[in-house]
C-alpha cells in the first residue's frame, strides 16, 4: 500500500499522449510503497519552460522529457551529469529545489543495462556499429564507451555529423566513423545498434547478416510499431534482434531512483509489459 506525502512528476513531449512513461512509474511506485502522482504533460516550445517551472515550485520531484524538449531541458537546468553534458540534453530532471534543477540522461546506462540483461552478450571486448549520429545516438555513446568495447564504429550518412560526435567522445575510448555504405568493410560485428528514426516512417536502416559475428545481435532503439521494419528485416535474414522496450523500463528505473532513492524491480515490469512470465 502506497504511503507517505505525494511525490509529484511527469514526462514533457510533444506528442506524449502515447507514452508508456506513467504506466512504468506507476508500477515501480506500487512496487516500493510510495505515493506517485505521474503525469503525461504535452507542450509546445513555448510553453515547455513555463510548464516545467510551474511544476519545480509545485513540490514537484523532477520529470522526464521525450522529443523534442530534451535539448532544452539541458538548457535549463542549473547543473548537469557528464552524459547530459555530453549529449547536450537531458530527458531527466531532478528538482533539488524550485530554483535548482540537475539535468540528467538516463538512456545510456538503460540501454547498457537492458544490453548486460540480455543473455550471452560479452560487451568487454567487443566490435559495436552504432548506425545514427543524431541525439539518440549521442545519448548512449558515452556509457557504451565505458564498458570497454574494442571499438566503437559510428555510421551515418552525414559523416562530418559522425565525426563530431566521435570527438566529444574521443576521451573515453575508440570510436569509428563511416557513411553506411562502408559498413561492409568494417565488419563484422558483435553488436550492431540502430540510433535511427527511420522505423518512425515505416523504413530500417540496410543491415546484412554478414555484418554479424555468429551470434551477434541487433538491437534497435526503438519499441513499439517503429521497431517493426527492422524486426521484420532481421527476421527475414535470421539476425538475432531485440527492440528497445527493455532500454526504456531500464532508463526510467533510473530517473526514478533519483527522484525517490528507491530502486524499482525493472525486469518485472518489462516482463509486464510484454505480456510474459516474470
Amino acid at each position: 500500500m502506497a504511503s507517505g506525502p505525494v511525490i509529484r512528476l511527469a514526462v514533457f513531449g510533444n506528442p506524449v499522449a502515447q507514452s508508456l512513461s506513467p504506466a512504468i512509474h506507476g508500477r515501480f511506485a506500487e512496487q516500493c510503497g510510495l505515493n506517485v502522482d505521474y503525469q503525461a504533460i504535452e507542450a509546445t516550445s513555448e510553453s515547455f519552460p513555463e510548464l516545467t517551472r510551474a511544476l519545480a515550485t509545485q513540490d514537484g520531484r523532477g520529470c522526464n522529457i521525450t522529443a523534442p524538449f530534451k535539448n532544452a531541458a539541458w538548457k535549463l537546468a542549473h547543473r548537469c551529469s557528464d552524459s547530459s553534458r555530453r549529449a547536450r540534453a537531458a530527458n531527466t530532471l531532478v528538482f533539488e529545489s524550485a530554483d535548482e534543477w540537475y539535468a540528467h540522461s538516463t538512456d545510456g546506462r538503460g540501454l547498457v543495462n537492458d544490453l548486460l540483461s540480455i543473455s550471452s552478450l560479452e560487451m568487454t571486448g567487443s566490435r559495436i556499429c552504432l548506425i545514427g549520429a543524431g541525439g539518440a545516438a549521442a545519448s548512449v555513446l558515452g556509457a557504451l564507451l565505458r564498458t570497454r568495447p574494442e571499438t566503437i564504429v559510428v555510421a551515418n550518412r552525414s559523416i562530418e555529423r559522425a565525426i563530431l560526435l566521435a570527438e566529444s567522445h574521443s576521451d573515453l575510448g575508440t570510436v569509428e566513423v563511416c557513411v553506411p555504405a562502408n559498413l561492409q568493410s568494417e565488419a563484422p560485428f558483435d553488436l550492431i545498434i540502430n540510433a535511427t528514426s527511420l522505423g518512425h516512417s515505416g523504413q530500417a536502416p540496410t543491415l546484412m547478416s554478414t555484418w554479424l559475428n555468429p551470434g551477434g545481435l541487433c538491437y534497435d532503439m526503438n519499441y513499439g510499431a517503429a521497431a517493426e521494419p527492422l524486426q521484420r528485416g532481421c527476421m527475414d535474414q535470421g539476425i538475432r534482434y531485440s527492440d528497445g522496450l527493455g532500454m526504456l523500463v531500464e532508463q526510467a528505473a533510473i530517473s526514478f531512483r533519483l527522484w525517490t532513492g528507491s530502486t524499482p524491480d525493472a525486469a518485472e515490469v518489462l516482463h509486464h509489459l510484454r505480456g510474459t512470465p516474470g
